[in-house]
């Protein structure tokens, strides 16, 4: 989504005094802030449990609850995690990431002094773009393609991946890192499936070069089963991806189509073609998920968030599901969740135990 093209798509009662309605407004928050930190205590104390996740951060008995939230208005990560996590009930256990290879301090930095912050109590997945973006934060998703022939040369070896691989690796606490997510949609502009590869290759084992091993490398396409082809001739092997993302969406009118897609139809199909397709044994991560409003219908996001706990054994390798929280340009495509219907939708996804398993130790 951060590559931004069009893709198809696979309360208190009234009537009740306002002291009244004041009081339990304040228990609510109360009870909630209460629930959030018992929360946090039992999962971190049963990390030693038989649902421990794995090295990888495969967590064996249910799947990541994660987001991908923009930043708030003064600049802050911090701020627009806290503010969304309010909304929405509960601690994230993964916050997404943009990054490119400029190098600034806004942007081209991995592991900014926010995300630092953050990762103390959750986990962190980067995406690292061979990019150069005309805006902060990607705002009008214009950029300048640095080129994957030169990323695979070596070309920015010195200049720009050895720091940040330093810098993860100083960090040591594991992350997950993604390179050129959505790569199916980057081609030709950055240049062709083999250039991918040895690109995404080249990064890899530069890493491994320089000893960053708490790196949880993730190969992420957009799962459009129009690009079937294109996305075989981008895998970089089995020992190269240790996760496998896909980046699925209910576009519904935001993309012109008549077809309203619930959770299990918007994900079911490419989640089956990937697994046939590319690995039978790689844990899958949704790495960006959303629905578009039917504004027919408003309350059909709440009923599409809330029947994601009914989704999840249907497909059993998703291990991680990371909500994009944000409007991309054009009408009917506000694919937030921290307002309206989605909101009460998404709220109650996030209570189910499925999403509610033990974090990594402080040594992961």
């Amino acid at each position: 989504m951060r590559h931004l093209r069009a893709r198809p798509s696979a309360g208190v009662p009234a009537h009740r005094p306002a002291r009244t309605r004041l009081l339990l407004a304040l228990a609510t928050v109360g009870a909630l802030l209460a629930g959030i930190g018992t929360w946090w205590f039992v999962r971190a104390s049963d990390a030693s449990s038989d649902c421990a996740p794995t090295e990888l951060l495969e967590p064996p008995c249910g799947a990541w609850w994660g987001a991908y939230v923009p930043y708030a208005r003064d600049g802050s990560l911090a701020e627009a995690v806290h503010g969304f996590e309010a909304k929405i009930g509960r601690r994230l256990d993964l916050v997404y990431t943009y990054h490119d290879m400029s190098g600034t301090q806004r942007d081209g930095v991995l592991l900014t002094p926010d995300e630092r912050g953050l990762g103390e109590e959750r986990m962190l997945m980067l995406a690292w773009e061979s990019t150069v973006w005309k805006e902060p934060h990607h705002r009008n998703y214009t950029e300048t393609q640095l080129g994957w022939e030169r990323v695979a040369a070596g070309d920015f070896d010195r200049t720009i991946i050895d720091p940040q691989a330093e810098r993860i690796k100083e960090y040591g606490k594991t992350v997950f890192l993604t390179f050129d997510q959505e790569a199916d949609f980057r081609t030709p502009d950055a240049g062709t499936p083999a250039e991918f590869v040895a690109a995404y290759r080249h990064v890899h084992d530069r890493f491994r070069q320089l000893g960053v091993d708490n790196a949880v490398w993730v190969w992420t396409v957009s799962g459009y089963l129009g690009h079937k082809e294109l996305m075989r001739q981008l895998y970089p092997g089995d020992a190269y991806v240790d996760w496998i993302g896909m980046d699925q969406y209910n576009y519904y009118l935001c993309h012109t189509s008549q077809d309203w897609l619930d959770f299990r139809r918007s994900q079911q199909p490419s989640y089956d073609w990937l697994r046939k397709n590319i690995s039978a044994s790689k844990p899958l991560m949704l790495a960006e998920f959303s629905t578009a409003p039917d504004p027919a219908d408003p309350d059909r996001q709440q009923d599409w968030y809330e029947h994601i706990p009914d989704a999840a054994p249907h497909l059993p390798a998703v291990k991680a599901m990371v909500q994009w929280d944000s409007p991309v340009p054009g009408p009917d495509c506000d694919l937030r969740a921290d307002h309206g219907p989605a909101l009460r939708g998404y709220r109650k996804a996030g209570t189910s135990p499925y999403f509610h398993q033990p974090l990594p130790t402080a040594d992961r």
